[in-house]
């Protein structure tokens, strides 16, 4: 019998800001968060719905990728992470999260804004895992400006690359590994519907992804 877990009020039972976080600049780091984010580190139980999978997750070592990755692991599937080299402090975490739940974890350090290494990072992943059958493209990139002046040619440059060139890049290069049965999962925001003035080219290339997807 499973034991019984009482119900908590959701108005009181995470942290609520402001929050005491100092500002880091990008890419910032988990283990630099005041509160720490729950990522269900501890809270998530797995139930085996993905005994025997062979995972890749984009952004993988913080955020939704990090959720993704835990859950992943602990319903039984073997995993993969992308993400930046300045964050591998945040990525050792992830994998030992993998590993503690008997899971195969594979840490792919490197930047999905160029193209050789999108398609780099699927084969290695699908080497690794021996196979793939869940692609998640979560990795993104956001930056806020005052006003439109204030954004430059690089900034628009490396967002759309980050949150759409790499998205086409990762899953064309997946589609020859992934069999009938598999999953290609994409994130987008509320930003696509409903941009932030602050947020041009994220807004932008969220409502890009809605699109191609």
């Amino acid at each position: 019998m499973t034991d019984r877990l009482e119900p908590q009020d959701p108005r009181s039972q995470y942290p609520r800001p402001p929050f005491s976080t100092p500002e880091q600049e990008m890419p910032g780091l988990v283990t630099n968060m005041t509160p720490l984010p729950d990522h269900g580190e501890k809270s998530y139980r797995g139930s085996g719905k993905l005994a025997g999978r062979k995972a890749l997750i984009t952004g993988g070592d913080s955020g939704i990728g990090r959720a993704v990755a835990i859950a992943f692991a602990r319903e039984g599937a073997d995993v993969a992470i992308s993400y930046l080299p300045e964050e591998e402090s945040d990525a050792e975490e992830v994998v030992a999260l993998i590993e503690a739940e008997g899971r195969l974890a594979v840490a792919l350090p490197g930047d999905i804004t160029d193209e050789g290494w999108c398609r780099e990072l699927v084969e290695k992943a699908a080497g690794d895992l021996n196979g793939l059958d869940i692609l998640v493209i979560n990795a993104a990139r956001q930056q806020y400006r005052e006003n439109i002046e204030e954004l430059s040619t690089e900034d628009f440059d490396r967002t759309m690359k980050t949150n759409l060139y790499a998205l086409h890049w990762i899953a064309q290069a997946a589609v020859p590994h992934l069999k009938p049965g598999a999953s290609v999962i994409t994130t987008a925001s509320i930003q696509a519907y409903e941009p932030s003035a602050i947020l041009l080219d994220y807004a932008t290339t969220k409502a890009g992804i809605v699109a191609y997807t």
